[in-house]
């Protein structure tokens, strides 16, 4: 696996806490508001002011591209803390196209969609940099404030050790990652899709966090252009910390430093697993796939979703739910098709000495094959886009063991890429989203509200803290599990040599010279 990062837990419930509109203000307010924020007859946007999360249904039928009729039954249940504690699903039904307001038309000024990823080396020169990109970012590795010296040292020395290893793995997949030109051409079906449904003035761009194109460019292309009002949307289907939590992190620390992205009206779209689009495709492709097999009926359809330590969960992080409920969705509409097959949900691309999210993409093949399953179809839940995790680690590592476990036949499903359903319903995410720009979505019951992105952030972290590491390396004593009291030991071990090579010159860091 080549992302991480941290989470706190959320400490308020999403369906009565009340957030500024503004970028530059943490203030918390409570005033009642009906409708999306107002605009001008010229269609010129007013200011708009602090808004409430408390709306009519027909309000909340939109959410920044969040589409609530995808459940015919709502969740039944929310704690305290707004996490939700069971769902029914039966079926989803798909909304019409987005309708484009008048005031987001031609003559309403430039509007930017903002593409999020995490990148990949584009040929295996690339590799190393692409990790040390990784690495030195302090939400992947959090040193203490007294070791902050060693971030980039320590970055050099884990990208260097791991390099080699990673560019086989490239290398076994034509010698790069394929996900930039992919991006590209999603980023290019969006504006198509998007000026096909009335918006003519606007531009998509992408943003990489750890490779070109980089994030900090994709902001200056969007501050050349004029962009007035800008639509962030990763393309991660579940909300994570350590995935869109990550990228929008580094955007709130640019926006703070930079006068015209600070007032720049914004939303973030920080997830849309349950819009029908994207449900419909995902069936669409399985279901496809399901059919290839000599007795589709046996197939069993494993959906092999990108781990994260369970720590970031414990903490709030809310990707896990939304996996699940994803997951439920997709297999809700199957059923209305007919596909009734057996499926199981399982988490690849663990590393390091940490407990992940069980249970493990490995272990699962293994224990359907002992148990006389003989034809498996991988689904790759967590990506949209072909990369090093489908093609190597699924499609190579994945398939030969199931091999190895008994499985007979294998079927993977393609990643959605441009399949016109899926970049359609994308747009229309980005049409709902345009009347919140600038302030917080309406009342919902979903597990992450949109929003800009300070005010999406301190959901997660009310107080402005900085986020934890899953591991505090400057915290002692047993925790719950030995795999994280090693992790601990590990880190001080690296620390440990990173001081002498500092002091003698001779260690780690000088193999790799």
């Amino acid at each position: 696996m080549e992302r991480a990062a941290t989470m706190t837990r959320a400490s308020q419930s999403l369906s009565s806490t009340v957030y500024n509109s503004r970028l530059s203000s943490h203030t918390v307010c409570a005033r009642n508001t009906t409708a999306p924020p107002s605009t001008s007859a010229t269609g010129s946007r007013r200011r708009p002011g602090r808004v409430t999360l408390n709306t009519p249904a027909s309000s909340r039928e939109h959410l920044g591209g969040k589409t609530l009729s995808a459940f015919n039954s709502r969740r039944n249940k929310q704690t305290a803390t707004g996490r939700v504690t069971s769902v029914n699903v039966t079926s989803f039904q798909r909304s019409p196209t987005a309708v484009v307001r008048k005031e987001d038309s031609e003559e309403s000024g430039k509007i930017g969609v903002l593409l999020l990823n995490l990148g990949g080396p584009e040929t295996l020169d690339d590799v190393q940099p692409f990790l040390y990109n990784l690495f030195a970012d302090p939400d992947i590795i959090r040193l203490p404030d007294a070791l902050k010296w060693a971030q980039k040292p320590l970055a050099f020395a884990l990208s260097g050790a791991r390099a080699p290893k990673s560019a086989e793995a490239y290398a076994s997949i034509g010698g790069g990652s394929p996900l930039r030109r992919i991006t590209d051409d999603q980023a290019d079906a969006l504006k198509s899709s998007l000026v096909g449904r009335g918006l003519k003035d606007v531009h998509v761009y992408v943003g990489m966090r750890y490779w070109y194109p980089f994030t900090e460019e994709a902001l200056e292309a969007i501050k050349q252009d004029g962009v007035e009002r800008l639509v962030v949307l990763p393309l991660y289907p579940q909300f994570s910390i350590s995935t869109s939590g990550s990228s929008l992190r580094l955007i709130e620390e640019i926006f703070k430093t930079d006068s015209y992205l600070k007032s720049l009206k914004h939303t973030v779209i920080p997830s849309w697993y349950q819009r029908p689009g994207y449900l419909e495709a995902m069936a669409d492709l399985i279901q496809n796939e399901v059919d290839k097999f000599r007795t589709p009926g046996e197939a069993h359809i494993f959906f092999s979703a990108h781990g994260v330590p369970v720590s970031y969960i414990e903490e709030g992080d809310p990707y896990k739910e939304e996996m699940e409920q994803c997951v439920d969705l997709i297999m809700s509409e199957l059923k209305n098709r007919g596909v009734e097959n057996p499926h199981t949900l399982a988490y690849q691309s663990r590393v390091g000495p940490v407990e992940w999210l069980k249970p493990y993409t490995d272990d699962s093949i293994k224990e359907l094959g002992s148990k006389g399953v003989k034809s498996l179809l991988a689904v790759p839940i967590s990506f949209v886009s072909e990369h090093i995790e489908t093609l190597e680690e699924i499609d190579m590592e994945y398939r030969e063991l199931a091999e190895e476990s008994g499985i007979q036949n294998w079927g993977r499903v393609p990643a959605l890429g441009v399949e016109p359903t899926f970049i359609d319903d994308l747009a229309d995410a980005v049409i709902e989203a345009l009347p919140y720009v600038g302030a917080m979505g309406p009342d919902t019951p979903e597990l992450v509200p949109s929003g800009p992105v300070q005010d999406l952030l301190a959901t997660y972290d009310r107080k402005r803290l900085g986020l934890p590491a899953p591991v505090t390396v400057w915290e002692w004593g047993f925790t719950k599990s030995a795999e994280t009291w090693n992790g601990r030991v590990a880190m001080v071990a690296v620390v440990m040599l990173l001081l002498i090579e500092l002091t003698t010159g001779h260690g780690v860091l000088s193999g790799f010279q």
